[in-house]
């Protein structure tokens, strides 16, 4: 398995705009592509910028290929993202996934007792 991280950084007055861009566009458009295997988008504000960290798992080099391109480690982006990014970083990461442990939710205390 394959780990694929970009970053971006986007104005913090921009960030929440950019959150629901990311969860409605790009986080669909991963997960369309045959070998991926989840998401996640990580944020974190750091004054008036505001820190974004996509985190994609894939199950090859092959796979990450379907998505990317033949040259994986360009980063990809959307024709949207010139209204949000501070810069276009041109590379993204790969890390091999040599352990995992998956963590279980455990259920609310407040599960089954329907809303209040």
């Amino acid at each position: 398995m394959i780990a694929r991280m970009w970053h971006g950084r986007v104005p913090t007055s921009k960030a929440k705009e950019y959150r629901e861009f990311t969860n409605g566009r790009a986080i669909p458009d991963y997960q369309s592509v045959e070998g991926n295997l989840s998401v996640y988008v990580l944020e974190r504000q750091e004054g008036d910028v505001t820190h974004f960290m996509t985190l994609t798992f894939w199950e090859s080099l092959e796979a990450i290929k379907g998505f990317a391109g033949q040259n994986v480690n360009a980063a990809k982006y959307y024709p949207e993202d010139k209204d949000f990014l501070l810069e276009f970083e041109p590379t993204v990461v790969h890390y091999e996934v040599v352990g995992q442990s998956a963590i279980t939710p455990r259920p609310s205390p407040n599960m089954g007792e329907g809303s209040k």
